[in-house]
């Protein structure tokens, strides 16, 4: 029997795999139709973790476009993405919020070396326990950051993401 389905995201993607092998003790594939890979392998009857919870990510861009970006590929890959522009939008909307469940901060690299800076260590005040991804130009590292990665396009900062 062939099962076939349409599904947008890997966290998705895998979601729906175990689900169908609750049911059954077949084994259940998941194929990118671009590359005819396979992505993901499910064992019938096997599945016994129970689903991770949805990670957020907040994310502070410094472009429209870079913040539209980041979050349309960060959803496709089944995050939950916030994103701002600017220092001052991220600022109002994280104290009117009071309890933000986020995993992690991304910070963008297009703005000025100072803004950045002055995010990150508003960031570290407010929110200490939650890890901070710094995507910067090739010069500039902010050292505040939990995590620096030059902004050379998302296969430098995804598996940043991924592991944390």
């Amino acid at each position: 029997m062939v099962w076939r389905e349409r599904v947008l995201g890997l966290l998705t993607t895998r979601l729906t795999l175990e689900e169908r092998a609750t049911h059954t003790e077949n084994d259940h594939f998941a194929i990118c139709v671009e590359t005819q890979e396979v992505v993901l392998r499910v064992d019938g009857f096997k599945v016994t973790a129970p689903p991770r919870a949805i990670k957020r990510i907040f994310q502070i861009a410094y472009t429209d476009r870079l913040r539209s970006e980041r979050a349309n590929l960060l959803m496709r890959l089944g995050y939950g993405v916030i994103s701002v522009i600017g220092n001052d939008a991220a600022k109002v909307l994280l104290d009117a919020i009071q309890h933000l469940d986020v995993s992690l901060f991304i910070v963008g690299h297009a703005a000025s070396e100072q803004t950045r800076k002055e995010m990150v260590d508003w960031l570290k005040e407010n929110y200490p326990k939650v890890k901070i991804l710094a995507l910067n130009p090739p010069d500039q590292q902010l050292s505040s950051a939990d995590y620096n990665v030059i902004q050379n396009g998302p296969e430098n900062w995804l598996p940043f993401v991924s592991t944390l």
